[in-house]
């Protein structure tokens, strides 16, 4: 089933980034979506890591939440800048969720807001590194962790 899904989610990448529907280019799209599949499979890359469907009913709410703190953050990394507000900081933050997959959303949730970078992840702490204490209290109020903890599935 997974298999499957994992062609599905391909080819309807593949068409829609594409453009070109006759139909030899669309029976190419298909042999290399199968290949792709058949590579994954023998590969054991298609478990619960390689295709996290647990987080496709509340990805949409996630991703919207997500883009507008990029988009507020873009205004005061800007701020910051222009006003030479800089003064970075490393601290430690500890991360709720329990699985990798969950784990590494959080951390490159971090890093794509600008301001903020994860550094380094040893199990459950994170080492993020922050333009000024403004980012950095972002980060550690935990409003993100507990959205990729809802993410997850476990709250």
């Amino acid at each position: 089933m997974k298999s499957f899904l994992l062609f599905v989610i391909l080819l309807s990448l593949w068409l829609l980034m594409s453009g070109h529907y006759t139909f030899l280019i669309t029976s190419l799209g298909v042999i290399s979506c199968l290949f792709c599949v058949y590579l994954a499979k023998r590969a054991n890359l298609i478990d619960d890591e390689g295709l996290p469907l647990f987080f496709l009913p509340r990805l949409l709410n996630y991703l919207l939440w997500l883009f507008k703190e990029i988009f507020n953050s873009n205004i005061g990394t800007a701020k910051a800048i222009i006003t030479g507000d800089i003064n970075p900081e490393i601290f430690i933050v500890k991360s709720s969720q329990n699985t990798d997959v969950a784990k590494v959303t959080y951390a490159n949730s971090i890093t794509l807001t600008p301001g903020t970078v994860t550094t380094q992840i040893n199990e459950d702490k994170f080492e993020v590194h922050a333009l000024n204490s403004d980012f950095g209290n972002d980060v550690r109020s935990n409003v993100m962790d507990k959205k990729v903890k809802w993410l997850e599935g476990d709250i």
